[in-house]
C-alpha cells in the first residue's frame, strides 16, 4: 500500500497554461520527491492593455510519501 499526499500550489506563466503546469510541477520538484500527478483545478488570466498577461492554473500535486 502507498500512502500519498496532495499539496495545493498556484503557477503562473506569461506563454501558456501548459507551460505554469510545467512550472508548478518543477518547483514542486525542488521539495518534493516521488510526484504521481498534477490536477489541475482551476485556469485564469489577466489582462493588461486588452491582452493576455499571464496565464495562471491552481494544481493539486500528489506525491508518495516514503
Amino acid at each position: 500500500m502507498a500512502v500519498m499526499k496532495s499539496v495545493q500550489i498556484m503557477s503562473e506563466s506569461s506563454k501558456s497554461f501548459e507551460d505554469a503546469i510545467m512550472n508548478a510541477v518543477k518547483r514542486t520538484g525542488k521539495s518534493v520527491k516521488g510526484i504521481a500527478s498534477a490536477n489541475v483545478q482551476n485556469q485564469s488570466v489577466t489582462i493588461k492593455d486588452n491582452k493576455i498577461d499571464m496565464y495562471r492554473v491552481n494544481c493539486m500535486i500528489t506525491f508518495e510519501v516514503k
